[in-house]
């Protein structure tokens, strides 16, 4: 037996921001998630009364405790929260700021505090990871240089430090509209920053529409992965759009130039060019161990997308993990 442990992403049910809000959405989701076989769930981090689920101010709006949310989805058959996922550039109605960035050096006291924030919350609802945007979208910002990296690498160095002191992980997510994406930045990162304090967030989805293989990820840094999120592709990003200014509307919800409809499914659809059984060997060779949380994004049909990425996990992937 490995110590892998499977885990689903909620976020694939809430297509707009003021969708996915009633007590009973939720119980029905998370149902949904433990029939299909998962012991765990992964938050997106959200601000405002519309996340009722997006940060520690909310569920202990919604639920009176962190115990009660516990109480909560053990009542749905969910044991533990894997994760959070939480992006600096989101403004905060609890903290009445605006977006963050890891690349400004006023803004890391506050990224810092934040993190933290979510570390706590963790602790207590039975997590391990903190997975972090890593860096902003390359057409919103200045290219990434060596003084850009250090500030980078700065930043995630002191929230790691952090995290860690609340027995979390800290994890570097480079999703496809990433400066990251681009060259040999992100083993330039991961050079300046220690393995104990900073790991990386291994998405098998993003990384393969920004035209990088998983696996050689795997190859190369399969040390430093301390999480990984298993998301399929349908498109690659082969004109490099991501370059664009306000890419998040243009490419990533609107489809780019190609207007494709959809980047991303849920592991087991039809047309997707990512090869889980190879990645989850390859993982097995770099001895991993952690959380493997299953994602599709907002799905059309969210309820048949974890059902069906329960099948591809427990008929499999699971068997691969358990060496049979």
């Amino acid at each position: 037996m490995t110590g892998i442990r499977w885990g689903y992403a909620i976020n694939q049910w809430k297509p707009q921001f003021d969708d996915f809000v009633r007590r009973e959405q939720h119980e029905r989701a998370l149902k949904t998630i433990s029939i299909a076989g998962f012991e765990g769930v992964e938050l997106t981090a959200g601000t405002g009364r519309w996340e009722p689920l997006g940060n520690p101010q909310q569920l202990a709006a919604n639920f009176g405790s962190f115990a009660g949310f516990r109480e909560f989805l053990a009542g749905c058959g969910v044991p533990a929260v894997s994760s959070f996922h939480y992006d600096p550039q989101q403004r905060s109605m609890e903290h009445l700021t605006g977006p963050l960035s890891p690349l400004a050096e006023a803004d890391v006291p506050a990224v810092v505090a934040r993190a933290v924030w979510f570390a706590e919350a963790l602790t207590q609802l039975g997590g391990s990871v903190l997975v972090v945007r890593a860096a902003p979208s390359a057409g919103d910002d200045e290219p990434l240089d060596d003084a850009a990296l250090h500030r980078l690498a700065a930043c995630w160095q002191t929230v790691g430090r952090a995290t860690l002191e609340h027995g979390v992980r800290t994890a570097l997510h480079v999703d496809f509209l990433s400066a990251l994406r681009s060259g040999d930045a992100l083993d330039r990162l991961l050079e300046r920053t220690e393995p104990d304090l900073v790991g990386l967030a291994l998405d098998t989805g993003e990384l393969t529409v920004a035209g990088i293989d998983p696996l050689s990820i795997v190859e190369r840094h399969g040390d430093r992965i301390r999480y990984v999120r298993f998301k399929d592709a349908l498109a690659v990003d082969e004109a490099e759009e991501y370059r664009q200014p306000h890419a998040e509307y243009a490419v990533r919800q609107r489809g780019g130039t190609r207007e494709i409809p959809r980047w991303f499914g849920e592991p087991g659809i039809d047309g997707g060019l990512v090869d889980f059984p190879a990645v989850t060997r390859a993982l097995l060779a770099a001895r991993y161990s952690g959380w493997i949380v299953f994602a599709s994004d907002p799905s059309p049909h969210p309820a048949a997308s974890a059902l069906l990425g329960g099948y591809v996990m427990q008929r499999e992937l699971r068997p691969i993990a358990n060496g049979r």
